[in-house]
């Protein structure tokens, strides 16, 4: 997704309007906290969106960092930890890009349907980034559209939405052959999660950071 149709979405649509936007946790991270599977930690939110899930990390005794390409949607997330009362640090970062103002390393990471908004010829570019912000062992949640889902008329790798944005879905073969060169494969399958409107189908990878990437 260009950085400025984001913008613009958040610039223009209610929060409660935004399909994406739900300020309950999902059941997948809630899951991987309660079960101590993730434990408190530093960790950083890819894609954060308004900060939903980074306020409820921080809440529960994570420290936070969120990143967003679009400055519209960090100023959300700002307001919404102030709204809180929670400390999270959030910044305007595009995750293929350098990340230079991303300082230090974490023990999770986690994006949150963030993935398929990244196309395939983007996609080792992106997980050697989120490699290159994890220590060793570190732990990585990413959930995506999965292809068997008939979202969005159900035909093509590649779907328009209704908000004018295109998504990539993605099959559990091809995520497997994207994580395997950084990261050790944990949990690979397809769930469902529930949304505002309606459930979808999504692929879930759980990986860990492998020392090197494989060459």
């Amino acid at each position: 997704m260009k950085h400025i149709e984001i913008d613009e979405i958040y610039q223009k649509t209610p929060l409660e309007l935004i399909p994406w936007n739900i300020e309950t946790p999902p059941e997948a991270l809630v899951a991987l906290v309660n079960s101590r599977i993730v434990t408190p930690c530093r960790a950083i939110d890819l894609g954060c969106g308004a900060g939903n899930y980074a306020v409820w990390l921080a809440r529960r005794g994570f420290e936070v960092t969120g990143v967003d390409s679009a400055p519209t949607t960090i100023k959300r997330a700002k307001e919404n930890a102030t709204k809180k009362g929670v400390e999270c640090t959030f910044l305007v970062a595009d995750v293929l890009g350098d990340l230079e103002d991303v300082t230090g390393k974490f023990d999770f990471a986690y994006d949150w349907e963030l993935l398929h908004h990244i196309f395939p010829e983007q996609r080792q570019q992106y997980v050697a980034n989120v490699h290159r912000l994890l220590n060793p062992k570190a732990k990585y949640l990413s959930l995506c559209f999965n292809e068997r889902d008939p979202a969005f008329s159900g035909v093509g790798k590649y779907r328009r939405t209704p908000l004018g944005t295109v998504l990539y879905f993605s099959s559990e073969s091809e995520l497997r052959a994207l994580f395997d060169s950084h990261f050790t494969i944990l949990d690979l399958r397809t769930i469902e999660v529930h949304s505002k409107s309606a459930s979808h189908l999504a692929s879930y990878s759980f990986v860990e950071r492998k020392e090197a990437a494989l060459k």
